[in-house]
């Protein structure tokens, strides 16, 4: 069986789009595989690296290797169905209609069968389908498979009339086996050459077979393995650190993605700035560094940084020293900028730079960062009162001083410069600031680490805000942000979440989480909403939305999204816990927990297929206008098992609710698999829809009740079982 080849080579391509479009490349080639039948047989849709399925990327290329790949299509008989025989025939004479069909499936009149289904009767024909090439097949679907991948961004390079890709392509490989599939895309047909490293190796190579691929580029200094290239910079980072007694490189997976995809044979250069920047705070010596020249940072085993950094070269190294010092120089002069935006920022103290927020526009409904100040300021005073109320630890005067500062960073000069500094130059400048003579100096550093934090957690992988009152300001902060956003109807949609609603949502419900607050969602987002009360945005207000069961709806997924994908709870347990609730958000985490210990106990299996049937029951009783009774008639019970059942529940239940409101979530649910033999019993002697109506109506009130009862904590019904059916 042969082995497949398609490289893309392509102008160089931005970094953060490149292990997205590799992935999805390869996935395309499966897929394509697969429906047409040519895939070998472990080749399938799974993203294990050992898949046979290969994809490799660097700066310069995309490209999948599939290993072991059918020749051609196997040829397969298939049934096909004509036209009805009431068409196909007039007068017992074939109509056009039978002929066109003959004629398609290639077989004479006589030839058809007929076949029946539930439609009817109709023409047939049993028809050998012969299989195609697989080169054949890979030249005609390519082509649109490349065309189809995403691209954040796009570009036009041979008129507005042809094809788009995120930067031209130069070059094609396509090979199965030793033979060129001869397909075509912007321009360029594939064949066998390929280009090496653009200075190390310029100009063609010739890639005989796909096996020969890896080890051909590397000859061309062209590393195309994704992970072979992170663990060499990695081994290069480390060989020049130790050149430094003491020293560490700084860890940063982001950037050391980013300088992955920016090179293709990489090495790696140790350089100098002058120790006197380090009087600058870390964050902004990192940022530079980091951000805009990707350099790796250097530090000792405090750390506290060091006066070196660490370059990642596209190259075979720098013998000579003219790379380092070009990035010496050039690390200098944005140091420069930023020291000089720092002491140009002093002259304005943040509490001055307030009212020059009535220039900055938040959004163009919602009005200007000076509105959302004022009303993040309001809602912040809320929420803190709530947990003073709730008995939680939170100073709402530090809330409410650094509410009214958080945004007065985006006025600096070092914040236009470095946005991506926003909030943590505010909270640095509030450090070094004196905000107010009489404040204590652990109040205002407590104000300046909350403007710090404020926008806390930027993924499910960043940690919240240090202390509660920054957790409350970045609460408030993203809260005004969905309210005012829902509000005019702009929530997100399908992929699309242009003002990260969803990020901001999940950093709400991760703060909530670890701080463990006790902050009603409904609650925080209808103050959020009644903050815009009178405003002029208020005015331009989406009249179709329904407000709190869009924000519920909404953050139900965030808080599902949370439990399974970032705690891992399991789906069903998820499901359970948030069909019984899921306003509290460290209510229901707690539930979860719960719930997944005694997930496997047979006792609670039991329990869950019982909920199940009673659920489809009462479902079934509705559907069925069957009635059932308002309360439950002791006196109306008749037989011994639903006698004992009716017995045991108020008793349970008087201890599971008791259990419920102190969150003993264990012993609740341990009282409540105690019911498993009642219940068992009810549902081997004793028949629920029984022809007397009143017994019928009772027998349901006293599933309804039990079901009412034994739902607050999670429904039941909803883990799923060995023994439960599908």
């Amino acid at each position: 069986m042969p082995d497949f080849l398609l490289e893309i080579g392509t102008e160089e391509i931005p970094a953060r789009m490149i292990d997205g479009a590799r992935e999805e490349m390869r996935r395309r080639l499966i897929d394509l595989l697969v429906r047409e039948r040519i895939a070998g047989q472990a080749i399938g849709y799974s993203d294990d690296p050992e898949s046979p399925v290969l994809a490799f990327s660097t700066c310069r290329r995309i490209a999948v290797v599939a290993k072991g790949i059918r020749a051609r299509q196997a040829d397969i008989t298939e049934h096909v169905l004509g036209p009805s025989t009431k068409v196909a025939y007039k007068d017992g004479v074939p109509t056009q209609a039978a002929l066109s069909f003959a004629k398609k499936v290639g077989q004479d009149i006589t030839q058809l069968q007929t076949a029946i289904n539930e439609k009817g009767e109709y023409l047939g024909a049993t028809v050998k389908k012969k299989g195609r090439p697989a080169a054949e097949i890979l030249a005609e679907s390519l082509p649109k498979e490349i065309a189809g991948i995403y691209w954040a961004k796009s570009m036009y390079w041979r008129g507005k009339s042809a094809e788009r890709f995120v930067r031209p392509v130069r070059w094609l490989v396509s090979l199965l086996d030793g033979e060129v599939v001869p397909l075509e895309f912007a321009g360029i047909r594939a064949g066998h050459a390929s280009e090496g490293h653009r200075i190390l190796s310029p100009g063609s190579l010739s890639i005989d077979r796909p096996s020969d691929y890896s080890s051909a580029l590397a000859k061309a200094s062209v590393v195309v393995c994704t992970a072979e290239r992170e663990q060499r910079i990695r081994k290069a980072l480390d060989a020049a650190t130790r050149t430094i007694p003491g020293a560490r490189w700084r860890e940063d997976k982001s950037l050391l993605d980013t300088v992955v995809n920016l090179t293709e044979f990489p090495s790696v250069v140790l350089a100098n700035f002058d120790p006197e920047f380090l009087a600058l705070a870390d964050e902004v010596l990192v940022t530079v560094m980091r951000d805009h020249q990707k350099y790796f940072a250097l530090e000792d085993a405090s750390g506290k940084l060091l006066p070196h950094f660490l370059a990642v070269l596209n190259t075979d190294g720098d013998p000579d020293g003219l790379i380092r010092h070009g990035n010496e120089r050039v690390l200098r002069a944005r140091f420069n900028d930023a020291r000089f935006f720092w002491e140009t920022d002093q002259r304005i103290p943040l509490r001055q730079r307030v009212d020059m927020l009535k220039a900055v526009t938040f959004q163009k409904v919602l009005g200007s960062y000076f509105d959302k100040t004022m009303r993040v300021q309001k809602l912040g005073s809320l929420i803190s009162e709530a947990l003073r109320s709730a008995g939680s630890s939170v100073r709402p005067g530090v809330v409410f001083k650094a509410a009214l500062l958080a945004k007065a960073d985006l006025t600096t000069e070092l914040v236009k410069e470095f946005t991506e500094l926003q909030g943590i130059v505010g909270g640095l400048y509030a450090k070094a600031q004196q905000l107010d003579p009489i404040l204590p100096a652990a109040t205002a550093e407590a104000i300046g680490d909350a403007i710090y934090d404020q926008y806390k957690p930027e993924s499910m992988d960043d940690s919240v805000p240090r202390s509660v009152e920054g957790a409350v300001l970045a609460i408030a902060d993203k809260a005004d942000s969905i309210a005012g956003m829902f509000a005019l109807g702009l929530q997100p949609t399908g992929s699309k979440d242009p003002f990260a609603l969803r990020r901001a949502a999940n950093g709400i419900v991760k703060i909530i989480a670890e701080h463990k607050l006790p902050l009603p969602i409904a609650k925080l987002f209808s103050d959020a909403r009644a903050e815009y009360a009178d405003s002029e945005a208020e005015r331009r207000f989406s009249k179709e939305i329904d407000f709190d069961e869009a924000i519920a709806n909404f953050m139900r997924e965030r808080l599902e999204f949370y439990l399974r994908d970032a705690r891992g709870f399991a789906y069903d347990v998820v499901k359970a816990v948030l069909a019984a609730g899921c306003d509290d958000i460290v209510d229901a985490i707690a539930r979860a927990e719960a719930v997944s210990e005694v997930r496997g106990s047979e006792d609670f299996a039991s329990i869950s297929v019982a909920f199940k049937r009673i659920k489809n029951i009462l479902r079934q009783a509705r559907e069925t206008n069957k009635a059932v009774a308002e309360k439950l008639h002791e006196s109306v019970l008749t037989e011994e098992a639903e006698k004992r059942l009716a017995a045991e529940i108020p008793a349970i239940a008087a201890q599971v609710r008791e259990l419920r409101q102190q969150g003993n979530y264990g012993p609740a649910l341990a009282q409540i698999s105690r019911l498993r033999q009642p219940v068992d019993a009810f549902f081997d002697k004793v028949m629920v829809m029984v022809d007397d109506e009143t017994v019928r109506a009772n027998r349901l009130a006293l599933l309804q009740t039990l079901l009412n009862e034994f739902s607050t904590i999670a429904d039941f019904s909803e883990i799923v079982t060995e023994s439960k059916s599908s």
